[in-house]
């Protein structure tokens, strides 16, 4: 007797764990990532290709949440080197698909792990495409991202926050972000690249070894 595979539940998967809502109370509903919570500012967008834990971490994004418009964040993961500041003052992040499992020899940590270590945050899952048209014809809106596992939100809440916070206009960024004390720059390398460069030769020569050795198979 064949057993007839049991029906999965989709509506859970249907759940949205993520919210953002803008100051004109658009709302855009994806999956929550990062940390679990709520923050309010100034939604902007990147266009980079690579670089995302610099931009993430770079104190000019103070107050600011990042909509990036390109689709893999979180494939080479993070790591210790690539941080701009020795805090991050992101409010919030927006990527367009879910992360992926990091690829890259330097990963440290899984970019939701580093999202949540640092209370960032996130969403993804939304059309990213029509928010960065939004804010290039309109300009950066106020917002609230909120992400919460029970995809329970108090959207007139969030959105009488988003309407009421003061914005970026007048604030001192620079003297809030900027180090307290002095520091010498002792040296032009932000890692050790010889060593790198030795990992990379000594993989390449094995997988040219391993070719030539299946090759012979062959």
């Amino acid at each position: 007797m064949i057993k007839k595979p049991k029906k999965t539940n989709s509506k859970k998967s249907k759940i949205h764990t993520g919210v953002l809502v803008l100051e004109n109370k658009r709302i855009f509903k994806g999956i929550g990532l990062g940390y679990q919570g709520e923050a309010t500012g100034e939604v902007c967008f990147n266009t980079s290709l690579t670089g995302y834990q610099e931009i993430i971490s770079d104190p000019s994004y103070a107050g600011q949440i990042i909509n990036f418009t390109f689709p893999h964040i979180g494939n080479v993961g993070t790591n210790i080197e690539d941080h701009e500041s020795d805090k991050i003052w992101t409010k919030g992040v927006i990527f367009n698909s879910e992360i992926t499992s990091p690829s890259n020899y330097r990963s440290f940590q899984n970019l939701d792990a580093w999202l949540k270590k640092n209370k960032i945050v996130g969403i993804t899952g939304l059309d990213t495409r029509s928010l960065t048209n939004f804010i290039r014809d309109k300009g950066a809106p106020k917002g609230t991202i909120a992400y919460s596992n029970s995809g329970k939100f108090n959207v007139n809440k969030l959105t009488t926050n988003t309407i009421k916070w003061s914005g970026l206009k007048n604030l001192d960024l620079a003297e809030k972000v900027s180090t307290k004390k002095s520091y010498i720059w002792k040296g032009l390398k932000t890692w050790k690249k010889i060593q790198d460069i030795k990992k990379i030769i000594k993989l390449v020569s094995m997988l040219l070894l391993l070719i030539m050795g299946l090759k012979k198979i062959s």
